[in-house]
Order: C-alpha cells, then sequence, then structure tokens
C-alpha cells in the first residue's frame, strides 16, 4: 500500500475564496455598508449578467436551486393530475418539488452518460404527462437535441435541472437555454457557488419570468397586494455580490476541471475494474463530478460492499470520495406508495452500487491528482 503524507480533500472550497478574497471582502462590506440586503441593483445586475451569459432574454434568482424547479412547476401551473418525468438517478431535491406542487414524478432510468434514457422518456409520456425534467448530472449534458423532439411531439414543457452543470453545453447553446426553463443551484460547491444558498431561473418566456418574480415574493407585484399562493424565496444581495464576480472567472474554473477530467481518464481508463465517465459527443461537460464505476467483484458488476471497500483504502491512503447516490429515488422511502419495485429501474439500480466520485475541484493541485490515481491503482491492484 502506498503510504501518503497529505490528505486530497473530495473538494475544497477555501482555496477559490482565498484567491478571491479581496475583492469578494471588499464587495461583501459594501453591500453591509450599503444598507440594501434584500433584492435591489446588486441581485439585479446578477441576474443581467448571468441572463446574458446564457444568451437568454430573462433570469430570475432565487434562494437555493430546489425553490428554483419548484417555482417553475408552479409557474407551468402543474400540479394535483399531472405528472412530471425525471431521472431517478439525481438528488431528491428534482423529485420532491414535483411531490410538492401536487403532482406526480415518473421515474426513468438512465444510460451510461448517468443521464436519462431518452427511449424511455419517450415510453413514459400518458395524457397526464405535462413536463419533463432532464438532470444535467454531473455537469454532462444531456442529448437535449433528442429530448426536445420528443417533448415538442407531445407538446410537453421542457425544465432543464442545471444545479450541477452551470456553463456546460449541448452543440451551440448553454445548458439552461434549450428548454423551456433552466434551474440553477449556487450551493458553495457547485461550478458556480456561492457562500451560501442561491439560484436563479433562466427562460426566453417574459410571462413565465414575470410569474416567477411574484411567486418568488409572496405572489406580490405590489408591496402587500397579492395575487396569488407565493413563496419567500429571494437571493441576498451579500450572495449576488459574490456570485457576480465568480461568475467573471466560470468559464476558466470549468477549463480546469475539464482538464483534471482529461489527466483522470488517461491514467485510470485502462485501469481493470474502473469504467471511466464518458462525455457525450455533441456536448461539453463541466465535470461537477468526476465520477467513476467499480465493476469488479460481483456477477452482474459490483456490490455496494466492494464498492465501499475500495472507498475505505482510499481514505486510508489520504483520498477522500463522494458517493451519489446511493439509492435510487424510485426505491427511496418516501416514494413506495408509487408501486415501484426493486428491479424495475436496474441500470441506475447497479450503478448506485459501483459509483464513485473523486476528488474534483479547480485548484486540485497535479500532485493531488497524482495520489488519488495511483491510490486507485493500488487498491484495485
Amino acid at each position: 500500500m502506498i503510504q501518503s503524507v497529505n490528505s486530497v480533500p473530495a473538494f475544497d472550497i477555501k482555496q477559490q475564496y482565498s484567491t478571491l478574497e479581496a475583492e469578494v471582502s471588499a464587495a461583501v462590506l459594501e453591500v453591509l455598508a450599503s444598507g440594501r440586503y434584500i433584492g435591489g441593483p446588486l441581485v439585479e445586475g446578477f441576474e443581467k449578467k448571468f441572463a446574458a451569459y446564457h444568451n437568454v432574454t430573462e433570469c430570475v434568482a432565487c434562494n437555493s436551486g430546489t425553490d428554483a424547479l419548484f417555482l417553475s412547476l408552479r409557474a407551468l401551473n402543474i400540479g394535483p393530475g399531472d405528472e412530471v418525468i425525471t431521472s431517478t438517478f439525481t438528488f431528491i431535491a428534482t423529485a420532491e418539488v414535483i411531490s410538492a406542487v401536487g403532482a406526480k414524478p415518473i421515474f426513468v432510468d438512465i444510460d451510461d452518460t448517468f443521464n436519462l434514457d431518452l427511449q424511455q422518456v419517450a415510453a413514459a409520456i400518458t395524457p397526464q404527462t405535462k413536463a419533463i425534467i432532464p438532470v444535467h448530472l454531473f455537469g454532462q449534458p444531456v442529448d437535449m437535441t433528442a429530448l426536445m423532439a420528443i417533448a415538442q411531439s407531445h407538446n410537453l414543457a421542457v425544465i432543464e435541472d442545471c444545479a450541477q452543470s452551470t456553463g456546460a453545453s449541448w452543440g451551440e447553446q448553454k445548458v439552461g437555454s434549450i428548454g423551456h426553463i433552466g434551474c440553477f443551484s449556487f450551493y458553495p460547491t457547485k461550478n458556480l457557488g456561492g457562500c451560501g444558498d442561491g439560484g436563479a431561473i433562466t427562460t426566453n418566456d417574459p410571462e413565465i419570468a414575470s410569474k416567477l418574480r411574484v411567486l418568488r415574493d409572496h405572489g406580490s407585484k405590489v408591496r402587500y397586494i397579492h395575487e396569488e399562493i407565493g413563496v419567500n424565496s429571494r437571493l441576498d444581495a451579500i450572495q449576488a455580490a459574490i456570485l457576480e464576480i465568480k461568475l467573471r472567472h466560470l468559464d476558466n474554473w470549468n477549463e480546469q476541471r475539464r482538464a483534471i477530467a482529461a489527466y483522470y481518464h488517461q491514467f485510470l481508463s485502462q485501469v481493470p475494474g474502473i469504467i471511466t465517465p464518458q462525455e457525450l459527443a455533441g456536448g461539453v461537460s463541466v465535470w461537477n463530478q468526476y465520477t467513476i464505476r467499480i465493476s469488479g467483484a460481483g456477477r452482474n458488476g459490483a456490490t455496494a460492499q466492494y464498492r465501499d471497500s475500495i472507498r475505505q483504502q482510499l481514505q486510508e491512503q489520504g483520498v477522500s470520495s463522494m458517493v451519489y447516490y446511493p439509492l435510487p429515488l424510485h426505491l427511496q422511502p418516501i416514494y413506495q406508495n408509487l408501486g415501484y419495485q426493486p428491479g424495475s429501474l436496474p441500470v441506475a439500480e447497479q450503478i448506485c452500487h459501483e459509483v464513485i466520485s473523486l476528488p474534483m475541484f479547480p485548484e486540485l493541485a497535479q500532485e493531488q491528482q497524482d495520489q488519488v490515481i495511483y491510490a486507485l491503482k493500488d487498491c484495485l491492484g
């Protein structure tokens, strides 16, 4: 076993802050001195810049990626009796917002990209289907050309879950600008992360944007006059100031992530027992995660126990890792009433036993990348 002196974290947001500390600190102090902490010109300015970055006409900031999804469903009048198709292999937020508006999540399986199996999406459409939520998981874009063709042929809305993919693109378009609505998270570990929670919604439909602005502010256009049941989901001015600074660096950080992913792939793609992630032709991934699959120690693939033993060995050599996700959504306790059984979505179920997300952040040094690679080879050798 290789003995490691230094540890490699799964992610390190402190390094990014240290490079921007002076600029961020000055911006935050300016906000504090202004007394304008909620809404105002800083939030509006960030919305305009984020919209311009995605080449869309509208951006509505909110307080989380979860609320971005929830508000989008509300803006499309999706509710009881409606069905929304989405991936079973994603964070619970993607599905819980469907349930929160009273609609029914319809889970479909994934393919080797970790994203929706589009053939299964088409097969899952019923007269009750109102929308599809594709998840650009781990920074990898869904084939939006094929997905939009399916949606348009059935007159369905498409809400892109871009929580892990800010800056990714499909063809010549950024994700979040292809469907009817794009939803983003600014959780600190995202490609564009704040210093707290935050989110945003992009669209080219001014009517949807207008409704979103009402819904995020207690259902009110005019103060104390309420037209709908809304929520309190506003982006703080401090977060807007930080995010505007970070947005200038996003493309560079994403290129650094792409270089790290290429380095990992160069040295891990031929290692027995590892299935490396692939970038789908036609898309540009921004590698929020670099997620491998451990393929050994099982007739039909790895077991979770074997995968966890590899993670433990990595940890002993100073390499941290994460598992996204250990249980698919269709088998979660909260969704047992939907009637899915083990084996109903087999690709996702197997992948949940195999995935390990390796350290990935723009500041990850080559020496750290080497340590990850050598440790993995040692564990599997």
